[in-house]
């Protein structure tokens, strides 16, 4: 891979569930070291793409490169080269934090010398390291998003694919978070972002995706996407990325709905 080869590549990426299309066509390419917030409404296809990017899913057509590797052809070459916190977690409950993270450090090759040091950072940088023996299962859902970030960049990943990693995460564990993926970023590795939060996106990505009934809407610069949405009643003001998204997606999702109330609220 050179400098200049993209981080993500999709080509006419598309997922059908029989007569159901989840994600239709979607062209999209992230180069490396951007943050990159990928957007939409509920059910619009993000977590279908996410896993579809990781391996998770196969795609119904199109192609996939990661790091200039065709996840088809070399799906173990690309999983060794990413990290991945799903939409659900899928950890092992009947391991304790320490045990989990060594498992999976050793999965992914790390000798155990190497696999201790850095579970024992993880653990301690997570506020995890109080309680050594609670088993998962006995986890916060908090504490248990953390513990998945942390296994997740246990083996140093180039691409990190973050799915509402900060749901369930208070504000103190949120900031320790932003300031560990801006120093992945700062180190050169690519972040890809889904988050309902726009306002964590906001601060923290430099690049937008917005997808919507399986098909991406939009992509760019947050800056070009502004630009793109700027209309005469805006005027100079600085857009936020909830208005562009309400713009992008919103107006269209209220256009095609009946105006509708609960009666028995007054």
């Amino acid at each position: 891979m050179t400098p200049t080869t993209p981080a993500v590549v999709t080509t006419g990426l598309t997922r059908r569930f029989g007569d159901f299309t989840a994600v239709q066509e979607v062209n999209l390419s992230v180069a490396p070291g951007q943050f990159f917030g990928f957007l939409g409404p509920n059910g619009a296809g993000k977590s279908t793409t996410i896993k579809m990017l990781t391996g998770l899913l196969a795609p119904t057509s199109g192609s996939i490169h990661i790091l200039g590797l065709d996840t088809t052809a070399s799906p173990l070459e690309v999983k060794r080269q990413i990290g991945v916190v799903p939409e659900g977690l899928a950890l092992f409950g009947r391991l304790t934090g320490s045990e989990y993270l060594k498992f999976v450090g050793q999965m992914y090759g790390l000798d155990k010398v190497l696999t201790a040091q850095r579970t024992a950072e993880l653990l301690d940088f997570m506020s995890l390291a109080s309680e050594p023996k609670k088993l998962i299962t006995d986890y916060s859902h908090g504490m248990q998003k953390k513990l998945a970030l942390a296994a997740a960049v246990i083996h140093g990943p180039k691409i990190l694919f973050l799915d509402e990693p900060f749901e369930g995460v208070d504000a103190i564990a949120a900031g320790t978070l932003k300031a560990m993926l801006q120093g992945m970023i700062a180190r050169g590795a690519t972040i890809f972002l889904t988050s309902h939060v726009l306002e964590i996106v906001e601060r923290l990505c430099t690049h937008i995706a917005i997808i919507d009934k399986g098909r991406l809407i939009t992509h760019g610069s947050l800056e070009d996407l502004r630009a793109g949405v700027a209309t005469a009643s805006n005027g100079s003001r600085h857009l936020t990325l909830e208005e562009i998204f309400i713009q992008v997606v919103g107006s269209q999702h209220t256009a095609d709905a009946p105006a509708r109330e609960l009666t028995w609220l007054g």
